[in-house]
């Protein structure tokens, strides 16, 4: 449970993250506008700008799967400008994530899960995957979309979504 809910739904929003700044690039062409005034937008004056927001998607997966886990996760710098960046960032916590297997989930549910900021605090494994991993990841790439379609840019429902399993 806890793999598909972290590994696999994280592995694919972050590549529809990525489809979706793919979209970018195309856009501020045809609106004549650099791209860096697409990465350092942002909703509003007391939220990060759209290159944070695919920063802290990327941490929060690598760092919960992580931590659910018991294992190292790679560092990042927080240096990235460029959408190219952005997108081998993604690309690599993609790599990351995709090195877990479910048997690596084994004593999540009731494994303690800290970070520094909390104080001493913790979350079991399953209350730290369903009330803060998971709500996390999906606020930050909702933010980063919205801050795009907030631009004008041609994105939709079924740019957050991505392909669905659908059966017949």
């Amino acid at each position: 449970m806890y793999y598909d809910l972290t590994v696999v739904q994280f592995t694919k929003m972050l590549k529809n993250l990525s489809a979706i700044l793919e979209k970018a690039e195309a856009f501020a062409a045809l609106k004549k506008v650099e791209t860096s005034v697409l990465l350092n937008s942002r909703l509003s004056v007391d939220q990060f700008n759209l290159i944070r927001q695919v920063q802290i998607s990327t941490d929060i997966a690598k760092l919960a799967v992580a931590r659910l886990t018991g294992k190292d996760a790679p560092k990042h710098e927080d240096n990235e400008t460029t959408l190219a960046e952005l997108e081998a960032r993604i690309q690599s916590v993609i790599e990351y994530l995709a090195t877990f297997s479910e048997a690596d989930f084994a004593d999540t549910a009731t494994r303690s899960v800290s970070q520094p900021r909390w104080e001493g605090k913790y979350l079991t494994g399953h209350e730290f995957a369903m009330q803060w991993a998971v709500p996390n990841v999906y606020f930050h790439v909702t933010t980063a979309y919205a801050i795009l379609r907030h631009l004008g840019m041609d994105v939709g429902k079924k740019d957050y979504l991505g392909e669905m399993p659908y059966k017949s």
